[in-house]
């Protein structure tokens, strides 16, 4: 509760020193600052003309209907295509949903799973953390050739003060907001924060939510997956923790390598057969002491709108939660003497046991567990 309480008087603090009038703008009087921005903000998120071919925005790769996600990829094609046809990064583009309440990237002391698997670092935007917050995040974009492939800032600061809805911009943060290239570039990806952080994106809403509030009840099968989840036997809540009270958002922020095998559609290894993605040791932020211990290791995503958000895992290496718990069953990265993992080093103690060791999970069991996942979807 306390990682939410910093978040949302960081985020007050922002809209607080935007400046500008909150009610100049006849389209936006009645409504409170905080609103205005977030509306700002989503016109922004959803504009194509904000990249170079004037095809892609934000929502391109974040789709709502996809659950904040990109629903265009799979486990064949599990990269975005960005702006210029052909051009793509390395990693599937995780949802957007609820991604304001990941805390700024930060080395903790050391933390321990259920199961003794040790993290030191925690939170940061993308899956390396390799951007403190929402804010500095949404810059990065507009500006990556392999995404919406803008010039520089000052390409982006063009575009949007000749959109109709510069106006709205002008209105919040005064006629001169424009006028400075670094300035204006601050106010776009902050207004695409404040989106982020809207109830609109994350409107906690699901069937679970119900549960939780008393409106709504698990069928039997949900129940059991619900219970197998937060016991020992499956181990998911170790890392997707389930805190006793607040708001659920199954994932404690923190890094680990879970063994994922590599995906020989991604286009990077197709480009690269020895192509490697080394997670969280390719965050600059991370102390030089710390790259190999870190190799492998991944940021825990949220498992809300899983359902939604195929395919799985950095690279999409699996296109079904059947194949996702499956990997965790079977133990997937002691195969071939751990030829089958990306990154066999650092493996969480989760899922490194030897023998091919499993969890033993029944058929039963795998229909319950993503049965209850089902239930993470937003209305």
């Amino acid at each position: 509760m306390k990682v939410y309480i910093g978040l949302l008087v960081m985020f007050t603090a922002l809209l607080s020193a935007c400046g500008g009038s909150s009610d100049s703008s006849p389209a936006t009087q009645g409504t409170s600052r905080q609103e205005q921005v977030q509306a700002l903000g989503k016109k922004v998120f959803f504009d194509t003309r904000l990249s170079s071919a004037g095809n892609q925005a934000c929502a391109s790769c974040h789709d709502p209907l996809a659950g904040f996600a990109d629903p265009e990829v799979s486990k064949n094609s599990p990269v975005s295509e960005g702006s210029e046809a052909g051009s793509f990064g390395n990693r599937n583009a995780p949802t957007a949903a609820y991604a304001f309440f990941v805390p700024s990237f930060t080395k903790t002391a050391t933390d321990t799973t259920k199961d003794g698997t040790t993290s030191n670092y925690l939170g940061g935007q993308f899956l390396d953390g390799r951007r403190p917050n929402l804010k500095e995040q949404a810059k990065d974009p507009f500006l990556n050739p392999r995404e919406m492939n803008n010039s520089n800032a000052a390409d982006v600061v063009s575009k949007v003060s000749s959109s109709d809805y510069a106006g709205d911009f002008t209105a919040l943060f005064g006629n001169t907001v424009f006028d400075d290239v670094d300035n204006a570039y601050e106010k776009i990806a902050m207004v695409i924060a404040a989106f982020e952080a809207s109830d609109e994106v994350n409107p906690f809403s699901s069937k679970f939510d119900d549960v939780m509030a008393g409106t709504d009840s698990f069928s039997a099968s949900e129940q059991r997956g619900f219970n197998l989840f937060k016991g020992t036997k499956a181990k998911c809540a170790n890392c997707h923790v389930v805190p006793d009270s607040g708001r659920v958002l199954f994932t404690n922020h923190r890094y680990y390598n879970i063994g994922t095998p590599p995906n020989a559609f991604n286009p990077a290894l197709v480009a690269d057969s020895s192509y490697v993605d080394k997670g969280l040791a390719e965050n600059t932020s991370v102390d030089a002491g710390d790259i190999i211990a870190v190799e492998g290791k991944f940021r825990t995503p949220t498992l809300r709108n899983i359902a939604l958000t195929a395919p799985y895992m950095h690279n999409g290496v699996y296109a079904t939660l059947e194949e996702v718990i499956d990997h965790y069953d079977f133990k997937l990265q002691n195969l071939a003497d751990g030829n089958g993992v990306e990154v066999n080093r650092n493996i969480a103690i989760e899922v490194a046991f030897d023998d091919y060791a499993v969890l033993g999970l029944s058929p039963t069991d795998k229909a319950d567990l993503v049965n209850f996942m089902k239930t993470l979807t937003d209305k």
